[in-house]
């Protein structure tokens, strides 16, 4: 189960600390998990999937709940998409849509975000 947590958060690009703060949980519980002294209760455990946008079940076992996306491409752009605050709103609208649609789908959004900033 650490190892599932220490590739979302390396994937992420953020420390134990940050987490930590984030979550609302104490340093040494990930120091403690990493040496494997300890397992975070279900509720902390449900902090730590809320923070990277992954389910409880996803945490504790590396799988995804079965039945929301049918293509294993389509659910990780999806869950970097998820996982991008400007990109969220695609989260739900974006079932059915495959890996090669999800990526024109946030590239138009991005390009479109761009321009209302004045970046383009």
């Amino acid at each position: 189960m650490y190892e599932i947590y220490a590739r979302l958060r390396d994937q992420k690009g953020v420390t134990d600390y940050k987490v930590a703060q984030e979550c609302g949980i104490s340093r040494t519980m990930f120091t403690e998990w990493k040496k494997g002294k300890y397992t975070p209760k279900t509720d902390k455990l449900q902090k730590i999937a809320d923070y990277f946008g992954v389910s409880l079940e996803y945490i504790t076992t590396g799988e995804s709940p079965a039945g929301y996306y049918y293509n294993e491409d389509a659910m990780q752009i999806a869950q970097e998409i998820y996982q991008n605050k400007d990109l969220h709103m695609l989260f739900d609208m974006t079932r059915d849509a495959s890996a090669e649609e999800l990526r024109d789908f946030a590239k138009m959004i991005e390009i479109m975000q761009k321009r209302e900033r004045g970046e383009d």
